[in-house]
């Protein structure tokens, strides 16, 4: 068996910014970015404005979603995490949404330590590295046992971050990680309401008190991970996680490999080859609402399970039904932001042609993209009899196959900020995470501290 636990917090200890691959720091800075966006996007969302109102935080050094209030960087980092995935607009990577946990993680101890540019970047590395391992050590996907991979993975991959942050020794480190394992949780019946965003939050805000307990002798197993009672086998959804392997983390890097896939639509990532499928399909072949007979899509069996919502009702519920992806850009020609409310979800147009929209599970699967089928592709049957069929779908848009340019992060970033009703500098906040490194200090970024221009 190999001592995982002991081995990532050696891990996190002992990484510097020299270190990291170069192509890793495109990542991270894309990282960064997005999910400052989609934050910002999310500030005024009803889970950020009701966590808010109920922690009621008293002032502290941490920003609250780079507005005028401050709180403890515990309580910041989990209001802010809401906000980051309350759009659920955030990126996808290593089985969940590391992004939207490990950012506001860093951000909040970053403002409480005074840390640098350079030590926020090192910190995204490790948190990332960390959940990457986790993640490779389980064929199996969690979803199928009811967890969220991102609340069960996020709270370790949080704490190995703000234990960098804090520069933890090697032996804190493993019990910061430790103590982050003991906070995994999140379940899959809560997709679609409030309590999805919960989780990503309740990650951030569990990573930092974990290496904040670490920090002051507060002890955990050195072990936790790969016990026979540890994480590994209490999530594993068929008992067949690998506890015998060296540790990868800073030897074979996982984000220059699974990188990160910024979503062009803020619904879940399980609709969106089916999205660019469709909406493809429709600007070719102009077919109207009330000419389709049916429309059937194909995706894999584990996305069915995860887009569990088939008749929605509200925003929230939308953004977890392909019969609503479909619907949507049908009518609208487009599944943004703008589509994601109540109101266009209960449209009489959109409610009729959800009821048209059957979901075919493809159970055999990508043999290079766990969970997914070998591609998803949707037929659309006209009136009068003609059937039409999408590309088959593999590569999605924004995804590490097709990336999206620096131009459109932008536009997608200016766009979340524009929502947000920033009363600073989007480029300048943009630019600056871009280039993470070169900060002096995380004051200094736009909307935070010193740097509120």
């Amino acid at each position: 068996m190999t001592n995982i636990t002991r081995d990532l917090g050696e891990f996190a200890a002992s990484l510097r910014y020299d270190q990291i691959p170069a192509a890793a720091l495109d990542v991270i800075h894309t990282g960064f970015a997005d999910c400052v966006g989609v934050m910002l996007a999310g500030r005024d969302e009803p889970p950020t404005q009701i966590l808010t109102q109920v922690l009621a935080p008293p002032p502290g050094p941490a920003t609250l979603v780079f507005g005028s209030r401050t709180a403890s960087a515990t309580d910041a980092a989990w209001i802010n995490g809401v906000a980051a995935h309350a759009l659920d607009f955030d990126d996808v990577a290593i089985k969940g949404h590391p992004s939207t946990v490990l950012v506001p993680a860093i951000l909040a101890e970053a403002q409480a330590l005074g840390s640098t540019g350079e030590e926020m970047v090192v910190a995204y590395a490790v948190g990332y590295e960390v959940w990457a391992e986790l993640a490779r050590r389980d064929p199996d996907h969690y979803h199928t046992k009811g967890w969220h991979p991102t609340g069960i993975l996020g709270s370790i991959g949080a704490a190995a971050a703000c234990a960098s942050l804090n520069k933890l020794n090697a032996e804190q480190c493993a019990m910061a990680i430790s103590l982050g394992a003991s906070q995994s949780a999140g379940i899959m019946a809560n997709f679609g309401t409030m309590t999805k965003p919960f989780h990503a939050g309740r990650s951030a805000q569990s990573g930092v008190l974990a290496a904040r307990l670490a920090k002051a002798g507060f002890t955990s197993s050195l072990d936790a991970l790969e016990h026979p009672q540890g994480f590994l086998s209490a999530v594993s959804p068929e008992m067949r996680f690998d506890v015998s392997s060296p540790v990868e983390a800073g030897k074979k890097w996982k984000l220059t490999v699974s990188k990160l896939s910024v979503k062009k639509y803020p619904l879940c990532f399980c609709t969106h080859r089916a999205l660019d499928g469709m909406l493809d399909l429709v600007a070719e072949k102009k077919f109207k609402p009330e000419e389709i007979e049916s429309i059937s899509a194909r995706t894999s069996l584990r996305n069915t399970k995860v887009l569990r919502n088939h008749n929605p009702q509200t925003g929230l519920e939308a953004k977890f039904s392909m019969e609503f992806a479909m619907a949507s850009c049908v009518v609208a020609e487009r599944a943004g932001l703008t589509e994601l409310v109540d109101d266009f979800v209960q449209r009489k147009d959109i409610q009729d042609l959800m009821k048209k929209v059957s979901v075919e599970a493809d159970e055999t699967e990508h043999p290079n993209l766990p969970g997914y089928s070998p591609f998803d592709q949707i037929t659309v049957k006209l009136k009068n009899g003609q059937v039409i069929k999408s590309r088959e779908v593999v590569a999605v848009r924004g995804g590490p196959d097709l990336p999206l340019s620096r131009e459109h992060l932008w536009s997608k970033f200016e766009d979340c900020a524009r929502v947000g009703k920033i009363e600073f500098s989007a480029q300048s906040l943009f630019d600056a995470l871009m280039s993470l490194e070169k900060v002096a200090k995380v004051s200094d970024l736009p909307g935070l501290g010193s740097g509120k221009k």
